[in-house]
């Protein structure tokens, strides 16, 4: 029986009868090339119905959860970071959310700018690299008036979004921006105080600070949601398009290792650690019923995912890494 001729047979063949001619010439080693220890730009895209969503990394900040973390043992904290295979401080992103509707650019948050030390404050050069502008925001959506929040509005003595309208909740508002309510404060509070009023008022100026009230459609699609607690005036954005939907968080959540599993644990920055547990619970069990995505500003890079229900607490499932963005 005759064999047929095998196409790859055929490939081999030439391959050894053209190396069985070859000069091996010995290679020289070169010197390792030098490590560069950056990380790429941060942004990373999904699509949520027609709306493009970007998150931004302005940075991230050691966190020391275990003298921050309230309502849990050491040795019950130490357990949890372990499973994640964390130890406090616990190096934690701080993100920003761009939300590109077709019609209007809306920035949720603005990140620390200067307010910070030098592992944050990179927004804007994030902004850009994912392919906008800061000219190009035509609104920001602040969670809440901390500086890790707030701090990216200004760039020097100049509003870092000239064309945008800033939208914060009313209560937030008349806290932070409130002179006697700054001299009633603790010392090392004074400073949130000063940086709120050096970051809202050039806006306030210029008639582009406009609080609100309540849930209210701030955007076509985009709603806040009050979820006050963490602040006077803590809000979400429920983001919806098509269908699909996202809520984005601010700072219900600051240790997702920890605070999934166990809800109750609060952190020592809650305004009213009651109300803001009580908001973190509702935000959990409704994303784990309704199964929209969510989005937060100190969850790992970039934050988005969605909520399980794992025994008496929950689970972050991390959003699944994509390149269909059409």
């Amino acid at each position: 029986m005759k064999m047929r001729p095998s196409p790859w047979r055929a490939a081999v063949a030439a391959l050894l009868t053209a190396a069985s001619g070859a000069v091996l010439v010995p290679t020289t080693a070169q010197a390792a090339a030098p490590q560069v220890k950056a990380q790429a730009p941060g942004y990373y895209r999904m699509m949520l119905g027609d709306f493009e969503i970007t998150a931004l990394s302005d940075g991230t900040l050691d966190l020391p959860v275990d003298k921050l973390l309230t309502n849990i043992k050491p040795a019950q904290l130490d357990k949890a970071l372990a499973r994640a295979h964390l130890k406090s401080p616990v190096e934690t992103s701080v993100n920003a959310y761009l939300i590109n509707t077709g019609s209007q650019l809306v920035l949720v948050d603005s990140g620390a700018g200067n307010l910070y030390g030098p592992t944050l404050g990179k927004l804007v050069a994030n902004l850009k690299a994912a392919g906008y502008q800061p000219e190009q925001v035509d609104a920001v959506l602040i969670t809440h008036m901390h500086p890790d929040h707030i701090g990216g509005l200004m760039t020097g003595d100049k509003r870092t979004f000239p064309n945008a309208t800033v939208h914060v909740d009313k209560a937030d508002a008349d806290f932070w921006l409130n002179a006697d309510n700054m001299q009633k404060a603790p010392a090392e509070m004074q400073p949130m105080f000063q940086g709120a009023t050096a970051m809202l008022t050039p806006y306030a100026t210029a008639d582009k600070l406009k609080p609100f009230t309540g849930d209210t459609e701030l955007v076509p699609g985009i709603k806040s949601l009050g979820a006050h607690g963490h602040t006077p005036g803590h809000s979400n954005y429920s983001v919806e398009s098509k269908g699909q939907k996202l809520v984005l968080w601010g700072d219900l959540v600051h240790a997702a290792a920890v605070q999934f599993p166990e809800p109750s644990v609060s952190i020592q920055f809650d305004t009213d650690s009651k109300a803001a547990l009580a908001q973190r619970k509702k935000a959990f069990a409704d994303a784990a019923k309704q199964g929209h995505w969510v989005g937060a500003a100190h969850i790992s890079f970039p934050g988005l995912g969605h909520v399980g229900g794992q025994g008496k607490g929950y689970e972050y499932i991390p959003a699944n890494y994509t390149t269909k963005l059409q």
